[in-house]
């Protein structure tokens, strides 16, 4: 073979196997939805619990995108763990209705906001000892997506826990607990509450 052709195929092969995957990941990048990137940003800081630095990139994408889904849930997460029920009520509630209004059937990942939405209202009221409102909540976001809020998946329970609650198992104690007599019932038990996982499609 010449190798005038041999250097040419190895530097076609070299700018294929370089250039491409760039020119890809830039598409990428470029051709998200507004507000997309701020709102992955937004979560990787929910997963290291750096609140504000969460609200400021959910805040930016609200900026880029009014009525960002994931946005909306995000600061709702942000206000839900660290404390300000109000905040976080308001936000969920907001984001329940927005919802209930825009989505179409067929929006799977919408649907999933919508049930999570949900889940962690009633997560919300559960905490603050409203257990009948916890419990619509977390029947309506079992009605809306089950499979959403039915816990995390195969991994996480073998990393971290064999089976944790759901909503549904969640809203069956608390109807079991309410149906007893005042004296007898055991509605919280703050370390294992505290635990409760927050659902973020």
């Amino acid at each position: 073979m010449n190798a005038a052709v041999l250097r040419r195929y190895i530097t076609i092969g070299i700018v294929v196997v370089l250039v491409v995957p760039a020119v890809y990941i830039m598409i990428g990048y470029f051709d998200t939805p507004p507000g997309d990137y701020e709102v992955r940003q937004g979560d990787i800081h929910l997963g290291v619990e750096e609140w504000e630095e969460a609200l400021a990139d959910f805040d930016r994408a609200l900026e880029a995108q009014p009525d960002h889904r994931g946005a909306l849930m995000g600061r709702a997460l942000v206000f839900l763990n660290t404390g300000r029920d109000r905040e976080a009520e308001a936000a969920l509630l907001y984001l329940i209705d927005y919802l209930t209004e825009t989505l179409e059937e067929s929006d799977l990942t919408g649907r999933g906001t919508l049930a999570a939405a949900h889940a962690n209202l009633g997560i919300l009221y559960d905490r603050q000892g409203r257990y009948e409102d916890a419990i619509r909540h977390y029947d309506l976001a079992t009605q809306v997506d089950e499979e959403t809020v039915d816990g995390p998946g195969i991994m996480h329970r073998i990393l971290y826990e064999a089976r944790p609650s759901t909503v549904a198992d969640r809203a069956s104690y608390l109807r079991e607990q309410l149906a007893l007599p005042e004296e007898e019932r055991l509605l919280r038990v703050p370390e294992i509450d505290e635990r409760q996982r927050m659902y973020k499609p």
